[in-house]
């Protein structure tokens, strides 16, 4: 077990908020390589319907949110945060190649939920390693930070990827197994540095607070109003947020080629990449809430957008934009979290705010597959755009002070 030392910094930030910003993209690039045509992988190859293949994500994120309230639960009871994040990394990283000898959807079923309680095991933890490993002024440029690095690693899988379909002249919207499998193999070795990284550089950085505490609870009445508030809010939200992988579906509907989804995917991650790390920091001078507002008003107007799109080039460009939306709210809302609850609570709470968006997760994504198959796809995206109009009205309740 590494003892506590003061941390380096780098560009102002602490060794662990830097280091998680290159894990983030590491980890990303292993993860977009083959989770983000999945859903043409399943429709292409599998013959596999809209409704289950939101059923499948919606799972793999339920599982997800369900294991971030456990873990960060976990987290503040002994304290240690480090060994649960490189679990939960090993998890993902480990399971994901698997799907190279996928042929059902149950076995993709399977290998989604084991990624996914990879991601719900590290998450909260992580979260509250990089806030406690930073000071307050700086919370939002940290977290805007890894915000950052998380979309660019994206941006070099998808173009990379890109350049590879183009070499295969893969340039029809179908979804090839041989294509895929070439994929998950690339994806293994930044996997494999993402857990290097973790167990030789990454330092445990005990939470502030008591010292000696008798015996840990969460208690719900414990915790500020604001935050209470603030989760209620961001469940309203997110029944309109359901997976981006109906999106990449209406993209295949509107004729766009796997290598045009791949390269607008690339540009959609590289506007959230300019986007996060200045937003972060913006939100350290103005407070969250405009920020927050911000992107949800961005999400709300683009959902729009989706939903009357039929000309591919409108619809990559409006894909494209919605990178802002990530940009602006992601890093941010996690900075809120760790403004409204004191350190040795954080990873708990972490684990409530992920729960909040992951338990909405199953319904947003289940109603979107729903309103799909029976209305039409545009009612999908109406839906999306009316929840989040409704947030972005309440939201100044939810943060007003007492």
């Amino acid at each position: 077990m590494q003892k506590d030392k003061p941390q380096k910094k780098f560009w102002g930030l602490s060794q662990n908020a830097f280091l998680f910003g290159f894990i983030s993209m590491l980890n990303d690039f292993s993860s977009e390589l083959t989770l983000r045509t999945l859903p043409l992988f399943l429709s292409n190859v599998l013959g596999i319907k809209t409704e289950i293949i939101g059923l499948i994500e919606g799972i793999a994120d339920t599982t997800s949110t369900l294991l971030k309230l456990i873990s960060g639960y976990l987290s503040d009871i002994v304290k240690k945060r480090k060994a649960l994040v490189f679990l939960g990394y090993a998890l993902s990283n480990l399971s994901r190649p698997f799907l190279y000898w996928t042929t059902t959807w149950p076995v993709v079923l399977l290998i989604r939920f084991l990624d996914r309680v990879g991601k719900g095991v590290r998450t909260s933890p992580k979260d509250a390693l990089i806030a406690d490993s930073t000071e307050p002024e700086n919370l939002g440029k940290a977290f805007g930070f890894n915000r950052a690095l998380d979309p660019f690693g994206a941006v070099l899988a998808l173009f990379i990827a890109a350049a590879i379909l183009q070499w295969s002249e893969a340039t029809t919207v179908s979804m090839s197994r041989e294509i895929f499998q070439k994929l998950i193999i690339i994806s293994t070795i930044p996997g494999i540095l993402v857990l290097l990284l973790l167990a030789f550089f990454i330092k445990e950085v005990p939470p502030k607070g008591e010292k000696t505490v008798k015996k840990f609870s969460l208690s719900f009445q414990e915790l500020d109003l604001r935050f209470k508030k603030f989760l209620v809010v961001l469940i309203l939200f997110t029944l309109g947020n359901s997976s981006d992988a109906f999106l990449i579906l209406k993209a295949k509907e509107n004729g766009m080629t796997i290598v045009e989804i791949f390269i607008m995917l690339g540009f959609f991650n590289l506007i959230s990449v300019l986007v996060s790390y200045p937003a972060g920091a913006l939100s350290d001078k103005i407070g969250r809430l405009k920020l927050i507002a911000g992107g949800w008003i961005v999400y709300a107007l683009l959902y729009l957008g989706f939903a009357v799109a039929s000309n591919p080039k409108i619809f990559a460009l409006l894909y494209i934009l919605y990178g802002a939306y990530y940009g602006i709210t992601e890093g941010v809302e996690k900075a809120m979290v760790a403004d409204l609850v004191p350190s040795e609570k954080r990873a708990s709470a972490y684990g409530l705010y992920n729960a909040a968006i992951g338990l909405s997760a199953l319904p947003a994504s289940l109603i979107a597959g729903i309103l799909w198959d029976i209305v039409n796809p545009a009612a999908a995206f109406y839906f999306g755009s009316m929840m989040a109009l409704l947030a972005v009205l309440l939201l100044p309740w939810a943060l007003k002070r007492n």
